[in-house]
C-alpha cells in the first residue's frame, strides 16, 4: 500500500459508501435501533459521524435555519392538563413563564429572501422554574424524512449545487423519488401555504410525538400545535414576487414593526393525546414524522396562549446566538422513539457546540433563569465566575446531592438491532387525502408547481416516471394529470 496515492480526493472515491475512516457502511438508509421502530443506538457510529461532519459544515452561520428573526413574551397556562403532565410550567391556569421565539426559513443563507418557498421553523425556548424547555418545531405539521441518517442528504439536495451554487430542482426530484414518505410533506411545502405572508400569520408544529408524563408516571403521547389568533396568511407565486422585490426582510420587519407598535402577536397552544397502548390501532406510525394525527379522531385541546410583547435588544447576541436543542426537556415531557426526533436529541447541541463554542449555554440568552449547578469546567470562552475547591462528585466537602427524582418514561424496549424501515410506512394515504381536501383552484395551482418541479431539463425520464408513480398512488387523478402535462402516461 502506497501511503501516499490515497491523499483526500474524489478521484479515489471508492464504488461504494465508507465512513471517514474507509469502513465500508453497508446501509447509509436506517439508523441502527432497537426493533424496526427504535429507539436509536448510540452505538451507531457511521450515525454519529455523519450528523457530527454535517453539523461542522458551515462557520460560523447555522447549516440550516440561518435566516430568522426573533422577538420575547410570554407563555401563560389557560386550561388545567395537571392529569396529563407534572411539568411545573404547566401546573395550573394562570402560571406565566417567559419565553423567546425565533422564526426562521429553512435552507437558504443568512441573507436570503424571506419570501421564498421553504419550510419556516417555530422554534420556542420556554425559561421555566425547572430549567429551559425547548420546542422546536416548523410551521408544517409533518416532515420529508423519517430517519435522521437521511438529514445532512436531504438537506445536500435541498441546498445549492456544490458546483454552480444553486438551487436546481433536478436535485431535489432525484433524491426524493428515492424517498417516497416525502409525498405528504409536498402537499404541504407546494401548497398554497409554502410561502407564509409574515410570520405573525403562521402556525406552528411540535412535528414530533412527544411523552407527557404525571405525577403517578403515567404517560400519554402528545403533539402540540400554535395557531395564530390573527389568522392564517400566505402569499400566491406571483404575490411573494412582489413582496420579497420590494423587501427581502419583510416578515422581519413585520414581525418588530407589529410588536414596536403594541400590536403583540398571540398564539394558542393546543395539544392532540394519545394513550400509548393505542398506538397499533391505527393504518399509520403514530411516532412517524411524516405523517399527522387527523383531527377527527385527535381532537384539538387547548393548553395556553403565548404572547409576543418585546423586541429583542441585539440582534447578534438575541437571535444569531439564540440556541435551540430538542433534547432540552423538562420533567413531565419526555421523548418518544421517533426516529428523526431521537437524532436531533444529539445533532442540534452538537451543531451549537461547533457554532458557539462548548459553553454556548452560558450566553444570557441561552442559559436557564433558575439556579442552576454542575461541574462542566473551563473549555473555551468560559465566563462563569467560579470560587469552588471541589469539582468533582462525590465530595464530603461539599454537600450537593442528587435532585428529587422526576419520573421519566418507564415503556418497556425489546428488540435485535437491526438498520429496518418502520413496518407501517403507508407512504401516501395522507397526501392523496390532502389533495382531495383542495378545492378545484388550489389542485391546479398545486400540479402546476410540481410540474415546473418535473419540468427541470435535468430531471430524467427515470424520475419523472418515479413521481408519477408516487402521485398516482396518492391520487389517481393527481398521478394522470401530471403526467398528461408531459404526454406521458402514468402507471402504479
Amino acid at each position: 500500500m502506497d501511503p501516499y496515492k490515497y491523499r483526500p480526493s474524489s478521484q479515489y472515491n471508492t464504488p461504494f459508501w465508507t465512513t471517514n475512516q474507509g469502513s465500508p457502511v453497508w446501509n447509509n438508509n436506517n439508523s441502527l435501533t432497537v426493533g424496526p421502530r427504535g429507539p436509536v443506538l448510540l452505538e451507531d457510529y457511521h450515525l454519529v459521524e455523519k450528523l457530527a461532519q454535517f453539523d461542522r459544515e458551515r462557520i460560523p452561520e447555522r447549516v440550516v435555519h440561518a435566516r430568522g428573526a426573533s422577538a420575547k413574551g410570554f407563555f401563560e397556562v389557560t386550561h388545567d392538563i395537571s392529569h396529563l403532565t407534572c411539568a411545573d410550567f404547566l401546573r395550573a391556569p394562570g402560571v406565566q413563564t417567559p419565553v423567546i421565539v425565533r422564526f426562521s426559513t429553512v435552507i437558504h443563507e443568512r441573507g436570503s429572501p424571506e419570501a421564498i418557498r421553504d419550510p419556516r421553523g417555530f422554534a420556542v425556548k420556554f425559561y421555566t422554574r425547572e430549567g429551559n424547555f425547548d420546542m422546536v418545531g416548523n410551521n408544517i405539521p409533518v416532515f420529508f424524512i423519517r430517519d435522521g441518517i437521511k438529514f445532512p442528504d436531504m438537506i445536500h439536495a435541498l441546498k445549492p449545487n456544490p458546483k454552480s451554487h444553486i438551487q436546481e430542482a433536478w436535485r431535489i426530484m432525484d433524491f426524493f423519488s428515492h424517498v417516497p414518505e416525502s409525498c405528504n410533506m409536498f402537499t404541504f411545502l407546494f401548497d398554497d401555504i409554502g410561502i407564509p405572508a409574515d410570520y405573525r400569520h403562521m402556525e406552528g408544529f411540535g412535528v414530533h410525538t412527544f411523552k407527557l408524563i404525571n405525577k403517578a408516571g403515567k404517560e400519554t403521547y402528545v403533539k402540540f400545535h400554535w395557531k395564530p389568533t390573527c389568522g392564517v396568511k400566505n402569499l400566491l407565486d406571483d404575490e411573494a414576487v412582489l413582496v420579497g422585490g420590494a423587501n427581502h426582510s419583510h416578515a422581519t420587519q413585520d414581525l418588530y414593526d407589529s410588536i414596536a407598535a403594541g400590536n403583540f402577536p398571540e398564539w394558542k397552544l393546543m395539544i392532540q393525546t394519545m394513550n400509548p397502548a393505542d398506538e397499533n390501532k391505527f393504518e399509520f406510525d403514530p411516532l412517524d414524522d411524516t405523517k399527522i394525527w387527523p383531527e377527527d379522531r385527535f381532537p384539538l385541546q387547548p393548553v395556553g396562549r403565548m404572547v409576543l410583547n418585546r423586541n429583542i435588544d441585539n440582534f447578534f447576541a438575541e437571535n444569531e446566538q439564540l440556541a435551540f436543542c430538542p433534547g432540552v426537556i423538562v420533567p413531565g415531557i419526555y421523548y418518544s422513539d421517533d426516529k428523526m426526533f431521537q437524532t436531533r436529541i444529539f445533532s442540534y447541541s452538537d451543531t451549537q457546540r461547533h457554532r458557539l463554542g462548548p459553553n454556548y449555554l452560558m450566553l444570557p440568552v441561552n442559559a436557564p433563569k433558575c439556579a442552576h449547578h454542575n461541574n462542566h469546567h473551563e473549555g473555551f470562552m468560559n465566563f462563569m465566575h467560579r470560587d469552588e475547591e471541589v469539582n468533582y462528585f462525590p465530595s464530603r466537602f461539599d454537600p450537593v446531592r442528587h435532585s428529587e427524582r422526576v419520573p421519566i418514561s418507564q415503556s418497556r424496549l425489546a428488540g435485535v438491532r437491526e438498520k429496518a424501515v418502520i413496518p407501517k410506512e403507508n407512504n401516501f394515504q395522507q397526501a392523496g387525502e390532502r389533495f382531495r381536501s383542495f378545492d378545484p383552484a388550489r389542485q391546479d395551482r398545486f400540479i402546476k408547481r410540481i410540474v415546473e418541479l418535473l419540468s427541470d431539463p435535468r430531471v430524467t425520464q427515470e424520475v419523472r416516471s418515479v413521481w408519477f408513480s408516487y402521485w398516482m398512488q396518492c391520487d389517481r387523478t393527481l398521478g394522470q394529470r401530471i403526467a398528461s402535462q408531459f404526454s406521458m402516461k402514468a402507471s402504479m
